[in-house]
């Protein structure tokens, strides 16, 4: 599927792209489709974020169907997940771990390289993350936003018997809770105008789901998951002083964030882009431990001649709807 200017995609037949010295071709076996996919097709990611024409599909599973020169040949038939960003491995911020923030620029599968919306997903194996044999690809399709909301719970330090908040209750708030919950907290509330994401925040961990307002200053912990305008304020109201916030959601418009809330209240506030490759291995052993299952966020699959109707899906406001996959 390849999307070739805002407005326009389509699907197309090609050769399978053949993997190059220290690459790999995996067989896709599914996809999932999010936000910042239907800012490529309607035009609004940002330009420097985004190279057309371009095969979409960042979060994706599948399994090695071929490995290229110095790859170790072994590889092949072995499920994987992987990461997205194309980093240089040889900047400050790629050998201080941060490799989602290499210097060498932005560069990553599905937004600036050719992406999972396609049978065939070829990728330097260096990103590969391996999983134990029979894994659920089907569940294993969501680690890309399960790694980021690992990256957004390991940033919060949080201890047992914390009050913590989540700001949304989509597929990355459901994942954060997940995870979240895990660490014992005294109390795990969500806040989300969507009163049908209810029964899934709980089945998640939630001890509390809100559609409205949650008490301001009264949590530990708060990690802001929506990106929509103010959740980012919500999120900083909701934290004590002395709190920790961290923020994922980039909202499409400028959001005000009062500073005097932040120094005043002495709060810690992170802001989380991507995973590094930390939040990926702790995500992917979540996973091959059982205690991270995505697939019960999986609502939608269709095939992948069905793009049309899953971005009307992602446009919708249906609380029924949560993580739809492609299938090639």
């Amino acid at each position: 599927m390849v999307v070739q200017e805002p407005g326009t995609y389509e699907l197309v037949t090609e050769d399978p792209p053949e993997p190059g010295p220290g690459e790999v071709a995996v067989r896709v076996a599914a996809a999932g489709i999010c936000g910042s996919d239907r800012e490529l097709v309607e035009g609004t990611r940002p330009a420097a974020f985004v190279r057309y024409p371009i095969v979409p599909g960042h979060e994706w599973s599948g399994v090695v169907a071929a490995t290229g020169p110095g790859v170790e040949p072994r590889l092949t038939g072995r499920p994987v997940v992987g990461e997205g960003f194309r980093n240089c491995q040889v900047c400050d911020r790629c050998r201080e771990g941060a490799a989602n923030l290499c210097s060498a620029g932005y560069d990553e599968t599905g937004f600036t390289r050719p992406g999972a919306f396609a049978d065939t997903l070829v990728l330097p194996a260096r990103l590969l993350h391996v999983l134990p044999d029979g894994a659920d690809l089907r569940a294993a399709a969501l680690l890309e936003p399960a790694a980021v909301a690992a990256a957004a719970v390991l940033s919060a330090r949080v201890e047992p018997g914390e009050r913590i908040a989540v700001v949304g209750a989509g597929t990355l708030g459901a994942l954060c809770l997940r995870m979240l919950s895990l660490s014992s907290p005294a109390g795990l509330a969500v806040t989300d105008p969507r009163a049908g994401r209810a029964d899934t925040a709980l089945a998640c961990g939630a001890t509390r789901f809100e559609s409205g307002p949650l008490p301001a200053g009264g949590y530990d912990v708060v990690v802001e998951t929506a990106g929509a305008a103010g959740t980012a304020a919500t999120a900083i109201a909701l934290a004590r002083r002395g709190g920790r916030v961290v923020l994922t959601g980039i909202p499409g418009q400028a959001s005000a964030v009062d500073p005097v809330a932040i120094v005043g209240g002495r709060l810690t506030v992170t802001g989380v882009f991507g995973a590094p490759p930390a939040a990926w291995t702790h995500a992917v052993r979540l996973f091959a431990a059982g205690l991270l299952d995505p697939g019960p966020l999986v609502t939608h699959e269709l095939d992948l001649a069905e793009f049309g109707r899953a971005m009307d899906l992602l446009r919708g406001t249906d609380g029924d709807v949560g993580k739809v996959l492609l299938r090639p």
